[in-house]
């Protein structure tokens, strides 16, 4: 099962919100990564098998981050005056399309109504 570790610029919600789903994740600022560098949030995450899930676009970057090199990155794409609540669910309904495998190494993109999924060759 994926674990994702959610980082700061998202929702603190967003965290609790997926593990009542019965999804495992976390937030950064519960493993003292507040305000850490990308390069740091990503060594934690692959030390710790964790899938990033972030709506920083930095993480993004496939030559920074290499497909295939991680548990899975997750970038959210949504407009910043989108209600929280409404955020976390359409961020749950994302992962929920997915499967670990799919996931694994790979970059997805949630967007309103869409997901996209970059997978290592």
């Amino acid at each position: 099962m994926a674990r994702f570790l959610v980082d700061e610029d998202l929702p603190r919600s967003l965290a609790p919100s997926l593990a009542a789903a019965g999804l495992s994740a976390e937030d950064v600022r519960d493993h003292g990564l507040r305000g850490r560098p990308d390069d740091d949030v990503f060594a934690y995450a692959a030390a710790h098998g964790f899938a990033i899930l972030s709506g920083d676009l930095g993480f993004g970057n496939i030559v920074r981050f290499p497909l295939g090199t991680h548990s899975g990155i997750i970038v959210a794409r949504f407009a910043n005056n989108m209600p929280v609540s409404i955020l976390n669910e359409a961020i749950l309904a994302g992962l929920r399309e997915l499967t670990d495998d799919e996931i694994t190494g790979s970059l997805v993109v949630i967007e309103p109504g869409r997901v996209r999924l970059r997978r290592p060759k």
